[in-house]
C-alpha cells in the first residue's frame, strides 16, 4: 500500500520509470532514490530490477546530488547510533583497506589520549586486506560485540572503543554489495563511495578522517583514482553534515614490519611506545594529528606519543572490552625465515603478493565461514631500502605446519623486488582532501 501510494505521488507506474530514467542518462530526484531503495529493501522490487538500476548507474554515472540522496536513503534504511551523551566532537577514523594497516591500533588511542573522543565501528578481513575487529579479538578475551550502551560509556570514560556495527545498521547497504558483487557492478565511483560513507554517517560521529589507499595491496589502483575517490567521500560528509578530511596514502608496500592479527597487534603496542618502524609512526602521526584539528583539540601528538599515554589508553580499551594482555598475544608454533636470492637493495615490496600469502597461512578469509589463525602472518626482516645479502632473512613466516611455510615461501620470496643501486622509501601520504580541494604533499 505505502509503495502504491508514493508511487502515485511521485506519478510513477513502478520502478521501470525510475530504471529507464537512469537509463537514459536523466538525473534522478531525491524522491525517486528513496522510493527505489526503500522498496527494495522492503522486497518490493526484485534483484532483477535493482540489478539493472546498478548497471545503469555504472555506465551513466551519478551527480553529487544523487549520489548524496543514495547515501542518505541507505542511512535512513537502519539504526543510526546516538552519540550525543559523549561530550565534545566524536571522531570517526576509516581506511579503505591495505595490508598491515594497524593505523587505527595506534592512531585511535593516541588521539583519545590527546583529548579526543572516538567511538569507532570497524569491519572484518576483506579478500587479502585485514579487518581491525579480527586483529582486537586476537588479544584473549576480548570482545568487540559492544551494546550501544555501553560502547557509549565506555568512549565517555576512556575516550575510545572499537567495536562491530550493528546488523541493524544501513542493512540497505549490505543487500546492494551482495547484489553489486555478482552483477559486476563493484567498481563505480558513486556506489563505492556512497557504500563507505553510508556506514560512517550511521555510525554518529560528529567528524570523519579517511585514509583512502592505492597500489596493489589496495582495492584503488592508482592515486588519481583514490584522489577521485577521496573527493567523492569528503563532499557526501560535508553533505551530511560531516566535517570531513581524507588522506590519500600508498599501499604498494605493506605498512609496517608485521601482516597478522596478533603480531600487528604487537607492533602497535610498540608504535605507541614510540618504537618500532618510523613509517608507521608518521603515518599514524598525521592520522591523529588530523582526528586532533577535526575535534578541535590543540595537543603536541609527538610528546602524548613519547609520554607513553597512547599505549595506556589503548591498553585500558583492551581491559575494558574483556582484554588479558598479561596472557599473552597468540603465538605461532613455526617460524621460519625467507632468505634473499642475491644481494643487493629493497627496493619494493609487493603488497598484494603479502596479503595473498597471508590468507594462505589463514591471516584472512576467503569464505564468511572461515577460521582466522590468529597467530599466522609475516614479519619483515629487510623492508623497502634496506640492504641484504644473499641468503639474509628478508621476513620470518608465522605458521601453523611446516608445510603452509613451504607453500607460501616461492610466492613470499618473489615479493621482494631486489635491485643493485640504493633506494630510499618512498613517501606514504601523497595528497590531503578536505571540503577546500586537494592539497599535494611536497
Amino acid at each position: 500500500m505505502y509503495t502504491r501510494l508514493l508511487q502515485r505521488k511521485l506519478g510513477l507506474v513502478n520502478a521501470l520509470e525510475v530504471i529507464g530514467r537512469k537509463r537514459d542518462g536523466q538525473e534522478h530526484t531525491a524522491e525517486e532514490i528513496r522510493f527505489l531503495l526503500s522498496s527494495y529493501v522492503r522486497g518490493e522490487i526484485p534483484d532483477y530490477q535493482m540489478a539493472a538500476w546498478l548497471m545503469a548507474v555504472c555506465i551513466r554515472g551519478m551527480t553529487p546530488a544523487e549520489t548524496l540522496a543514495l547515501t542518505e536513503a541507505m542511512v535512513a534504511s537502519g539504526e543510526v547510533l546516538d552519540l550525543s551523551a559523549i561530550d565534545g566532537i566524536k571522531v570517526d577514523k576509516h581506511s579503505t583497506g591495505g595490508v598491515g594497516d594497524k593505523v587505527t591500533l595506534v592512531a585511535g588511542p593516541l588521539a583519545a589520549a590527546c583529548g579526543v573522543k572516538v567511538p569507532k565501528l570497524s569491519g572484518r578481513a576483506l579478500a587479502h586486506t585485514g579487518g581491525t575487529l579480527d586483529k582486537l579479538e586476537s588479544v584473549p578475551g576480548v570482545t568487540v560485540d559492544l551494546q550501544p550502551e555501553r560502547f557509549i560509556q565506555q568512549v565517555r570514560e576512556i575516550g575510545i572503543a572499537v567495536a562491530a556495527q550493528s546488523p541493524r545498521m544501513v542493512p540497505a547497504d549490505k543487500l546492494l554489495y551482495a547484489l553489486r558483487d555478482v552483477t559486476a557492478t563493484v567498481p563505480s565511483l558513486p556506489l563505492i563511495a556512497s557504500s563507505i560513507m553510508s556506514k560512517k554517517i550511521a555510525a554518529g560521529a560528529d567528524a570523519i578522517v579517511l585514509d583512502v589507499k592505492f597500489g596493489r595491496g589496495a582495492f584503488m589502483p592508482d592515486i588519481a583514482a583514490a584522489e577521485d575517490l577521496a573527493r567523492e567521500m569528503v563532499v557526501l560528509g560535508e553533505g551530511a553534515g560531516r566535517r570531513t578530511v581524507a588522506l590519500v596514502t600508498a599501499m604498494d608496500n605493506p605498512l609496517g614490519r608485521s601482516v597478522g592479527n596478533a603480531l600487528e597487534v604487537q607492533e602497535a603496542l610498540d608504535a605507541l611506545a614510540g618504537e618500532g618502524d618510523q613509517e608507521l609512526l608518521e603515518v599514524c602521526l598525521r592520522v591523529t594529528r588530523e582526528m586532533c584539528d577535526v575535534a578541535r583539540v590543540s595537543a603536541d601528538v609527538e610528546k602524548v606519543l613519547r609520554s607513553g599515554a597512547g599505549r595506556e589508553r589503548f591498553e585500558r580499551m583492551l581491559a575494558a572490552q574483556g582484554g588479558h594482555l598479561e596472557r599473552g598475544l597468540p603465538v605461532a608454533p613455526i617460524r621460519i625465515a625467507i632468505g634473499a636470492d642475491a644481494d643487493g637493495h629493497v627496493e619494493g615490496i609487493d603488497a598484494l603478493e603479502v596479503g595473498l600469502s597471508a590468507l594462505e597461512l589463514g591471516a584472512g578469509r576467503t569464505r564468511k565461514e572461515d577460521r582466522i589463525d590468529p597467530a599466522a602472518g609475516f614479519v619483515i626482516e629487510a623492508p623497502v631500502g634496506a640492504r641484504v645479502r644473499k641468503g639474509e632473512p628478508l621476513v620470518t613466516v608465522h605458521a601453523q605446519t611446516p608445510e603452509l611455510v613451504e607453500r607460501v615461501a616461492s610466492r613470499i620470496r618473489n615479493a621482494w623486488r631486489i635491485v643493485d643501486r640504493e633506494v630510499r622509501r618512498p613517501p606514504h601520504v601523497l595528497a590531503r582532501v578536505d571540503r577546500d580541494g586537494v592539497t599535494k604533499a611536497d
